[in-house]
């Protein structure tokens, strides 16, 4: 199974890239392939490619704030979750993705 999300809150610091890391070790630790991109206050790092985006069997969008360019998902199955529960809930978000999915 393979995953792409992107992470963004208000501030755009500590809870947008405090999320991405979370997917990605819930997602390693799961054995599932994930690309997060990250919307900080810096801009878009580590963007999402479109062969990503098209290999993905879902994306992860946190609600906090608006994801720009969003319309680039169409198509795909999205979930939407906030900065704070891909913080302290990704093993159960990814496991769930899995077991929907999987």
């Amino acid at each position: 199974m393979k995953l792409v999300a992107v992470t963004a809150c208000p501030s755009g610091v500590a809870h947008t890239y405090l999320a991405a890391e979370s997917l990605e070790v819930a997602a390693k630790k799961n054995n599932i392939a994930i690309h997060v991109e990250t919307q900080g206050s810096i801009g878009i790092e580590n963007a999402l490619t479109s062969d990503q985006i098209a290999a993905a069997d879902a994306v992860i969008l946190t609600n906090n704030i608006g994801i720009k360019n969003e319309e680039r998902f169409k198509g795909k199955p999205v979930v939407r979750v906030s900065a704070g529960d891909c913080i302290n809930k990704a093993d159960a978000i990814v496991k769930k993705l899995q077991s929907k999915l999987g």
